[in-house]
């Protein structure tokens, strides 16, 4: 199939933008990347009138790191460029180590980070890693900025808080605090693909060895990322050992409800979510013990 015809404008800058997603409103999609959008209009999933086309606009790309310690990545930044690059590896490593999951590099080489997010795909790697990283999103319409936490943007399957008026800007991840160890795995039909369940996890150390922090992020099995709140809380206060380690597995398909589909059924994917838990933590506690050994 084709799409429908449409008329393409691309504003230069970002008050153009702003401008004509409020004077064509419903009628008018944004192309970033295309990667989701552009499958969507060839299947006829939507049909809209005007295709707001937003590569021209500069301040939208960029990765900074900020005084504070925070990493800013403009929402038109490619993905690729986020893979390869060493500011994202020293500042958030969970970030960097999930990039190379994304699709296919080809994919990669357009997609960009905003995108990802906004399209709100349940199984993409992007909505779980910020919700691991406790994100901010920051959004922008004529009426102003706002600053949405990770875990409040996404309502549900391609579903997001951004209102109609609004375009996300920029992606903020807090400092990576000393010692922090991470982990990240999915399993997919193939190289490539969306995944059936992967886990985002990090782990965070006291001066004594013991967990004093972790989050736990499964995507692929809810509606939207969602934080593995038993899991989580069975690593709370030990040393993660492997007794610990098993305990936090058994725990994560704890309040977890996915769907069958023609990729797998329910059961294997609440399966998968505790193996895969098991893994990252895995991961998670050998690299922690590489953190203190250095």
């Amino acid at each position: 199939m084709k799409p429908a015809a449409f008329d393409h404008v691309a504003p230069e800058t970002l008050d153009q933008a702003l401008a004509l997603l409020v004077r064509h409103g419903d009628d008018a999609k944004i192309l970033a990347g295309g990667q989701s959008l552009v499958p969507v209009l060839a299947l006829r999933l939507a049909s809209p009138s005007w295709l707001i086309d937003l590569n021209r606009i500069a301040s939208l790309s960029g990765i900074r790191r900020l005084e504070s310690g925070e990493l800013a990545i403009g929402a038109l930044t490619r993905q690729r460029m986020v893979e390869r690059s060493d500011v994202v590896a020293l500042a958030n490593p969970l970030l960097a180590a999930a990039m190379p999951w994304i699709a296919h590099v080809q994919i990669r080489n357009r997609g960009t980070i905003g995108g990802s997010l906004a399209h709100a795909d349940p199984a993409a790697e992007l909505p779980a890693i910020c919700v691991a990283c406790d994100a901010i999103l920051v959004a922008q319409s004529q009426r102003g900025r706002r600053e949405i936490a990770a875990a409040e943007f996404f309502k549900g399957m391609f579903e997001t808080v951004l209102a109609a008026d609004e375009l996300l800007v920029e992606i903020r991840f807090p400092g990576w605090p000393v010692g922090r160890a991470h982990g990240f795995l999915e399993v997919a039909r193939r190289h490539g693909d969306f995944a059936i369940c992967g886990i985002a996890a990090t782990v965070d150390r006291n001066d004594g060895g013991s967990i004093c922090d972790s989050r736990i992020v499964a995507f692929g099995v809810n509606d939207a990322p969602v934080r593995l709140a038993a899991a989580e809380r069975a690593l709370i206060g030990n040393r993660g050992t492997s007794d610990a380690i098993l305990a936090a597995a058994s725990a994560a398909s704890t309040g977890l409800s996915p769907r069958s589909d023609h990729h797998a059924s329910s059961e294997y994917r609440l399966e998968l979510a505790q193996v895969l838990t098991r893994r990252a933590l895995i991961q998670s506690m050998r690299q922690a013990l590489h953190n203190k050994s250095n």
